[in-house]
């Protein structure tokens, strides 16, 4: 289990860790080796740091300090992101191709050719939260990954940030994500009932 050994991945982690809940947390560093076991197991070409971050900030707009009251949380999140970015000296081109990545984190489908590292973190996400996919993690990661990075009761906290987003923000993905069943997802997902 590697991640980016570069200062902004290390600051990424710290602010994640002041602003985020243990469970949140730990969701998003989990989503980040997700991400990364797929792009191992599939062969895709990653930009190892961009994945990482946008894994690490990918749900900050769930958190009071950074929830926008006007648009769904994974904007939010972006633009979150994306001066987090520019404060690391990204060029701007490099912090909205993060924005994008969290955005598209909450999309039914991500190209891997447009964008492989959004691509991985819908999935990753998707594995994370529903379960859907999880058996092409390698049994093995899944355990090292649980292990380091328990779920730590993230199922009724994630449903219940969500049935929050679906209370205030009724157009949002977060709505249509409860009104599919997410509680019943998560609570049902294999990640949930070891051993893999």
């Amino acid at each position: 289990m590697n991640t980016p050994d570069t200062a902004t991945a290390r600051t990424a982690l710290e602010v994640a860790r002041r602003y985020l809940s243990p469970a949140l947390f730990n969701h998003s560093v989990r989503s980040y080796y997700w991400a990364e076991a797929l792009a191992r197991e599939e062969a895709v070409t990653i930009d190892s740091e961009l994945l990482y971050v946008a894994a690490i900030f990918h749900d900050i707009g769930l958190v009071p300090e950074f929830d926008a009251h006007a648009i769904d949380f994974e904007y939010a999140g972006g633009h979150v992101a994306a001066v987090f970015a520019a404060g690391a000296g990204w060029s701007p081109e490099r912090g909205q191709r993060l924005n994008d990545i969290i955005v598209r984190h909450m999309w039914a489908d991500v190209d891997v050719e447009t964008d492989p590292e959004g691509h991985l973190l819908e999935r990753a996400t998707g594995i994370d939260i529903s379960g859907r996919g999880v058996d092409l993690v390698p049994a093995a990661t899944r355990r090292q990954v649980l292990s380091a990075w328990p779920r730590l009761g993230l199922a009724e906290e994630f449903n219940s940030c969500f049935e929050n987003q679906a209370a205030r923000k009724p157009g949002s993905t977060a709505a249509r994500a409860v009104q599919n069943g997410v509680a019943d997802k998560l609570r049902n997902n294999p990640l949930e009932h070891p051993p893999l």
